[in-house]
C-alpha cells in the first residue's frame, strides 16, 4: 500500500521555460497506488518534502490542473488534510505555495510547521505578508517576478481599450432583447494618438509602454528613478519629475506600482482632481494605492471620465459598494496574471524556488526586507 510507481512520461511535454534549472520537469510523472483515505494517509505519503496549499480547485487555491506538475517534485497537502493529519505532516511540510493570498500565514501556522523552509508566492506583490514575522522563524520568502509581466501589461491595455471604447456598454446594448435600432450616442474616446501617463515604470510599466507605442500613443511616466535615455527613446517616453505634471497632461493614467507604505493612497483626492475631466484612470497594481472613497466622489461628480480597475481594496468589494454600481467604472476580479500560459510559468518558477530552498541553494527570487 502507498507504493510509488515512477513511470517514464509519454504524455505531451510543455516547452521548458528559458533558463529553467530543472530541464526534466515535465518528462516524468508518478502515480500513487493504494487507498487515499485519512486512515491510510501515513502510508500514502512518500519520503519527499511536502508542499502545503490552501486547496486544489479551479475556484480556490492552487488550480487543480497544476497539481500534477507540482507532484513531480513534492507531495502535496491541502490545509484541510494538514489539519486532519498534523502529526504525520508537520515535519514533512517544507514549503507553502501561496496562491491568491491563501493560506493565511500567521504565527499560529508558522509555529505548527517546524520543518518549513520557504513560502513561495504566485506573483510579485508581497504586501500581504508579515515579513519580520516570517523571517523570525528562519523561513525564506520567494515570489515569481518577470513571468507575470506580459500578461499584466496586456490586462492594462485591455482595460484601457474596454473603457475608452465603451465595450461593456456596447455589449449590453447589443444583447438587449427588444432592440431594433442601435443608438448612435455612445461614442467613446480615441486611443490612437492619445497621451498615456504611466505611474510606475518598472518591468510591467515598461511593457505597457511598448504596447501603447503600437497605438501611436504619447507616453509620459513618473517613477522613483528615471529610465536610461536609450530605453525612453525605444518607446518614445518622457519622464515627469512631478506626478502632477503627468496627471494634468494625460488622457489615460495607468497605475503600475508596488504597494508599500509610501505608495498607499498614492492617488488621492488632490491627484484625482489634477486629472483632465476627460481622463480615465486604470489600476493594475493594488487597490490600496488609490483612495477609493475619493475615487467614488470624483466619478460621481464626473470630475474624471471613468475608471477601469483590475484591483480593489478589499477584494472582492462589499456588494453594496458604490464602485460596483457606477456606470463609468469597468471592474475585473484581479485578472492580471490569469492566463493558462502565465499560470504554468508561475508554477515552474515556484517549483524552482522551492527546490533551491529545501536543498540549501540560493533561492532565485528570494524576497528580502527593504
Amino acid at each position: 500500500q502507498g507504493t510509488k510507481i515512477y513511470c517514464t512520461g509519454h504524455r505531451q511535454q510543455r516547452p521548458r521555460r528559458r533558463g529553467s534549472s530543472h530541464p526534466k520537469l515535465h518528462e516524468f510523472s508518478f502515480c500513487t497506488v493504494g487507498p487515499e483515505s485519512a486512515t491510510n494517509y501515513r502510508e500514502t505519503m512518500s519520503d519527499r518534502a511536502c508542499v502545503l496549499v490552501s486547496a486544489l480547485s479551479e475556484t480556490q487555491g492552487v488550480p487543480r490542473r497544476c497539481a500534477d506538475v507540482i507532484r513531480e517534485h513534492f507531495d502535496v497537502a491541502t490545509m484541510e488534510e494538514f489539519l486532519k493529519n498534523k502529526e504525520q505532516l508537520e515535519n514533512k511540510i517544507k514549503v507553502i505555495f501561496m496562491w491568491e493570498f491563501h493560506p493565511v500565514v500567521d504565527e499560529k501556522l508558522l509555529r505548527s510547521l517546524p520543518a518549513l523552509k520557504v513560502i513561495v508566492n504566485n506573483g510579485v506583490g508581497v504586501d500581504h505578508y508579515d515579513l519580520p514575522l516570517i523571517f523570525s522563524f528562519g523561513v525564506k520568502l520567494a515570489n515569481t517576478p518577470s513571468v507575470v509581466d506580459a500578461a499584466t501589461a496586456d490586462m492594462g491595455m485591455a482595460l484601457l481599450l474596454a473603457s475608452a471604447r465603451n465595450v461593456l456598454e456596447g455589449h449590453r446594448i447589443a444583447t438587449l432583447p427588444n432592440i431594433t435600432v442601435f443608438p448612435i450616442n455612445v461614442n467613446g474616446m480615441e486611443v490612437t494618438g492619445a497621451t498615456l501617463g504611466i505611474i510606475g515604470m518598472g518591468r510591467i510599466g515598461y511593457k505597457v509602454a511598448q504596447r501603447a507605442r503600437g497605438f501611436d500613443m504619447k507616453i509620459l511616466y513618473h517613477n522613483r528613478n528615471r529610465r536610461p535615455e536609450e530605453e525612453e527613446k525605444l518607446v518614445g517616453a518622457r519622464y515627469c519629475v512631478k506626478i502632477g505634471d503627468l496627471l494634468q497632461e494625460s488622457d489615460f493614467v495607468m497605475v503600475v506600482v508596488n504597494l508599500t507604505p509610501q505608495s498607499r493612497k498614492l492617488i488621492g483626492e488632490k491627484e484625482l482632481c489634477q486629472m483632465k475631466p476627460s481622463a480615465t484612470l486604470i489600476n493594475i497594481s493594488r487597490g490600496a494605492v488609490i483612495d477609493q472613497d475619493a475615487l467614488v466622489q470624483v466619478l460621481q461628480k464626473r470630475r474624471i471620465r471613468a475608471a477601469a480597475l483590475d484591483v480593489t481594496d478589499p477584494e472582492p468589494l462589499p456588494r453594496d459598494h458604490p464602485l460596483l454600481h457606477l456606470p463609468n467604472v469597468t471592474l475585473t476580479p484581479h485578472f492580471g496574471t490569469a492566463t493558462d500560459q502565465t499560470t504554468l510559468k508561475m508554477v515552474d518558477v515556484m517549483i524552482e524556488n522551492a527546490l533551491a530552498a529545501i536543498h540549501g541553494r540560493p533561492v532565485p527570487n528570494e524576497v528580502l526586507l527593504p
